[in-house]
C-alpha cells in the first residue's frame, strides 16, 4: 500500500524519536555522570542498556514470552523449573559480563554497583533488577554469617564465592521469601517452622542443616539458586523474636543448584503469580515440605540487612524509570510535529517535560547520596553490611533510606503517567512505547519492600526513638558544606518535633513525610552539580506559597529547563 507524504514524514519523525532515545545514556544524563564513579564498564554498559538490552527486555515482557512453570523434565524427573525466553538469559549474561554483583567482594563499591543497576533499570525491572536486589542482600547476609563467631562450620560449599563470581555459567543468584498469607507486613505472625535435620538423613550429610516446613505466599525470583527464608524454630518464642533466617538451596544439599540433573529440594511451587508489573520476573507461591536450609542469622539482623538493601535498590530503579520517562517524553516532544511545529513549543507540553526533568534530578540527588554514604560507612567499618548497633551515620542512612523509598516510589509512577500524557494516545500502546510497561513496573515498586503506610509507620517509630535528630544534623552539615543557609533544615526539623508532639501524629504523619520531600531533595540538588534553572524550577514547583496564576517567571523558568 502507498503512503501519503504526510504519513511518510511523520514516520520519519517517529524514527528520529526512537533513535534519539537509544543514544548514549550518559550524554543525556549529566547529573548521573557527575554522581557515578568513573570505571571502565560504565560507558559500554550504558550503550548496551540503550540498545540490545532494551530490545531483549521488551521481548521478554510480551505475553507469549512470559516465564512459565515446568514441573518435570523430558524424562519425568521433578524439577519445579521456570522456563524463560532466551532473551532473559542474554540480559543475565550482559549483567554478569560487567561484574555488577562481584563488586561486593570488597567494601566501598556500592556506588559502582548501583550505577550499573540504574542503567539496567531504565528498561524497567526487565526480569533481573529484583534478582540483583535479592542477591545483594544475600551476599551481605552470607558475608555477615562468615564473619560471625557462631561455633559452627560456616556456610556450606562455595555459596558466597559463586554469588560473587563474574562467570555467568557458574554463578548463583538469590531470592528472599519472607511473606506469608496471614502475615504480610506483620512478619511476627509467620508460621513456617524449622527443626534440626535428622543426623541420619542421607540427604543432609553435614551437621547443621535444618528442615523448613510451611507456606510462603509471595516468592519473587522463584527461579533463584538460593532462597533466604524466615522460619520459626520449634518451641521458639512467638512474634519476630522467635524467627530465624535460613538459606534454602534450590537443590538438595551437596548438589549443584544450577545443574540440570540436580534433584530439587523439598519444596513445591503452587503457581506463578499473575502480576500487574515486573512480569518478566517470576513470582510464585511455595510450599516447603521439610526442605533443607542452613541457619545464617537471627530475624532482626537479617531484616536490617536485606530490607534496607532492597529499599535502596528500589529507589535506584524508581530513579531510572523516571529518567527513562523524561527521556522518552522530551525526545518525542522535540520530534513530534502538530499544527506546523514541534509539540515542545506548546506551553502545556513544555511545562510537563520541565517538571519531569526536575523530578528526575531530584530523585537521583538523594538516592546517590545514600549510595555514597553506604560506601563511607562500609569503608569505615571494613564490611559491607550496615546492620549493627546504631551509630550516627548508620542511623542517618537508615532514616533516609526509608524516607527516600517512599519519596521515589511516589514520584516515579506519577512521572511515567505524565510522560504517557506527552505521547498522547500512542503512549498507551504497548508496541509503540516502553512507557506502559514502565508504568506497570513503577506501580509494583510502591509495594516492593514495604508500602507507603508500612514505611511511614517505621519512620514514625524511629522518630519517636529520636533517630531523626542525627538525620537533621547530617542535613545541616550538608547545607553548611554547600554554602546554603540551614534555616530551611531547622524549620523542617521544628515541624517534625511539633508533629511528633501531637496526639494524632499517626494520622498526619504521611502528610509530614510527603511535605518533607521537596526541602530535602532541594538541599541535595544545591549540594551537587546541578544547573541553577533546574533547582529554581524544582523549588518553585513545591513552593506552597507560590501561585502559578501570579508567577510571572513560570514561563522563563520552563524555557530555561527544557532548553
Amino acid at each position: 500500500m502507498s503512503t501519503t507524504p504526510a504519513s511518510a514524514s511523520t514516520r520519519e519523525a517517529l524514527a528520529d524519536w526512537r533513535e534519539a532515545t537509544s543514544r548514549d545514556w550518559l550524554a543525556d544524563d549529566p547529573h548521573f555522570s557527575s554522581l557515578a564513579p568513573d570505571f571502565p564498564e560504565l560507558r559500554p554498559f550504558a550503550a548496551a542498556c540503550a540498545t540490545a538490552i532494551d530490545a531483549w527486555a521488551r521481548n521478554t515482557n510480551r505475553d507469549e514470552h512470559l516465564p512459565r512453570l515446568q514441573r518435570f523434565d523430558a524424562d519425568g524427573r521433578r524439577t519445579e523449573g521456570i522456563v524463560f525466553h532466551p532473551d532473559h538469559q542474554r540480559i543475565g549474561e550482559a549483567i554478569w559480563a560487567v561484574d555488577l554483583l562481584g563488586r561486593y567482594r570488597e567494601p566501598g563499591h556500592e556506588r559502582e554497583t548501583l550505577s550499573l543497576l540504574y542503567l539496567l533499570a531504565q528498561n524497567g525491572e526487565g526480569g533481573w533488577c529484583c534478582p540483583m536486589a535479592c542477591t545483594a542482600g544475600m551476599i551481605k547476609v552470607c558475608q555477615s554469617a562468615e564473619r560471625a563467631d557462631r561455633g559452627e562450620s560456616g556456610l556450606p560449599s562455595d555459596w558466597l564465592g559463586r554469588l560473587l563470581t563474574p562467570d555467568f555459567a557458574g554463578m548463583l543468584y538469590a531470592s528472599q521469601f519472607l511473606t506469608e498469607i496471614q502475615g504480610g507486613s506483620d512478619v511476627g505472625a509467620n508460621a513456617v517452622t524449622a527443626k534440626p535435620a535428622d543426623p541420619g538423613d542421607p540427604r543432609a550429610p553435614e551437621a547443621g542443616w535444618w528442615c523448613i516446613t510451611g507456606e510462603k505466599w509471595f516468592c519473587s525470583v522463584i527461579d533463584a539458586s538460593l532462597f533466604l527464608v524466615t522460619a520459626r524454630p520449634e518451641g521458639a518464642k512467638p512474634g519476630t523474636a522467635g524467627l530465624k533466617a535460613f538459606v534454602v538451596p534450590r537443590t538438595l544439599p551437596g548438589l549443584d543448584p544450577r545443574s540440570p540433573t540436580s534433584e530439587p529440594n523439598l519444596f513445591a511451587v503452587r503457581r506463578l503469580k499473575w502480576k500487574l508489573g515486573t512480569r518478566s520476573m517470576a513470582s510464585a507461591e511455595v510450599d516447603f515440605v521439610g526442605a533443607y536450609g542452613w541457619p545464617v542469622a537471627d530475624f532482626q539482623g537479617t531484616v536490617e540487612i536485606v530490607l534496607n538493601t532492597s529499599r535502596l535498590y528500589n529507589a535506584v530503579c524508581a530513579c531510572a524509570i523516571l529518567q527513562r520517562a523524561w527521556r522518552e517524553a522530551d525526545a518525542f516532544a522535540r520530534t513530534r510535529v502538530a499544527f506546523g511545529k514541534p509539540i515542545l513549543d506548546f506551553p502545556a507540553v513544555a511545562r510537563t517535560v520541565a517538571r519531569l526533568k526536575c523530578e528526575a534530578y531530584a530523585a537521583r540527588s538523594l538516592t546517590f547520596h545514600l549510595a555514597a554514604l553506604s560506601d563511607e560507612i562500609a569503608l569505615a567499618n571494613g564490611q559491607l553490611t550496615l546492620a549493627g548497633p546504631d551509630t550516627d551515620r548508620r542511623t542517618v542512612w537508615r532514616m533516609l533510606v526509608n524516607l527516600n523509598k517512599i519519596w521515589t516510589a511516589l514520584t516515579c509512577p506519577a512521572g511515567v503517567r505524565e510522560a504517557i500524557e506527552v505521547l498522547g494516545g500512542n503512549g498507551a500502546i504497548e508496541e509503540f512505547s516502553v512507557l506502559p510497561r514502565l508504568l506497570r513496573d513503577s506501580l509494583v515498586l510502591e509495594a516492593w519492600e514495604g508500602g507507603h503506610g508500612v514505611l511511614c509507620a517505621q519512620v514514625l517509630k524511629d522518630a519517636r526513638r529520636g533517630l531523626h535528630v542525627p538525620m537533621f544534623a547530617h542535613l545541616r552539615q550538608i547545607a553548611i558544606s554547600a554554602g546554603v543557609r540551614a534555616t530551611g533544615v531547622d524549620a523542617l526539623a521544628g515541624l517534625w518535633e511539633h508533629t511528633l508532639a501531637r496526639p494524632d501524629a499517626g494520622i498526619v504523619w504521611r502528610d509530614l513525610l510527603e511535605r518533607s520531600r521537596a526541602p530535602v531533595q532541594a538541599l541535595m540538588l544545591r549540594a551537587q552539580t546541578v544547573p541553577e534553572p533546574i533547582i529554581d524550577h524544582f523549588v518553585a514547583l513545591h513552593d506552597r506559597e507560590r501561585d502559578p496564576l501570579t508567577d510571572n517567571q513560570l514561563g522563563p523558568r520552563i524555557r530555561a529547563v527544557v532548553g
